[in-house]
């Protein structure tokens, strides 16, 4: 069960949001009704992630696999749960999604990935990252939008870890 009880949807000030947000994306989960609390942030978080979600040029089985990883790196199983089905339908297949919690040893992630994925392992345990798994993601990535879009993607779900770890936000609780 969450921390705090999820925001009122209701709400006068959160409705022009949930509005948009079931428009957008069809409902809103309990990341965003525990979002709800300030509008202001859930606006904002919403921008954001809608940018790194859709926006973005990164390749989406890339951005799913960093996302994932993230969640395994982070023992964040809502944000797992979330987007298993997303990487599924943007071509990860579930063995890769098996192998995340042990990559390295892994022979179903092909040079691109093993590099996306070391940098995402460097920025998520240990923020700085080692100039040459910097320089290997940045080879793979082939130009510097996509390797800011990485960069800005893993540092997105990482705050969406710690946000939804710190309230203990999961998908079995009920509103």
């Amino acid at each position: 069960m969450a921390r705090l009880p999820y925001a009122d949807l209701t709400h006068p000030e959160a409705q022009p949001l949930v509005d948009r947000i079931v428009a957008e994306r069809g409902s809103v989960l309990h990341l965003y009704q525990m979002l709800l609390h300030s509008p202001a942030v859930a606006g904002g978080w919403l921008n954001y992630l809608t940018s790194i979600r859709q926006l973005s040029t990164l390749p989406g089985d890339l951005r799913e696999l960093v996302i994932m990883r993230v969640a395994v790196i982070n023992g964040a199983p809502y944000e797992a749960d979330q987007h298993a089905p997303i990487a599924l339908k943007e071509g990860v297949s579930q063995a890769q999604l098996d192998a995340l919690a042990d990559w390295e040893s892994s022979s179903l992630f092909g040079e691109r990935d093993k590099a996306v994925l070391a940098y995402t392992d460097a920025m998520t345990r240990h923020v700085q990252v080692p100039e040459p798994v910097f320089q290997a993601a940045r080879a793979a990535m082939g130009s510097d939008k996509l390797m800011v879009e990485l960069t800005a993607t893993v540092a997105a779900y990482n705050m969406v870890s710690r946000f939804l770890e710190a309230l203990q936000v999961h998908s079995h609780d009920h509103r």
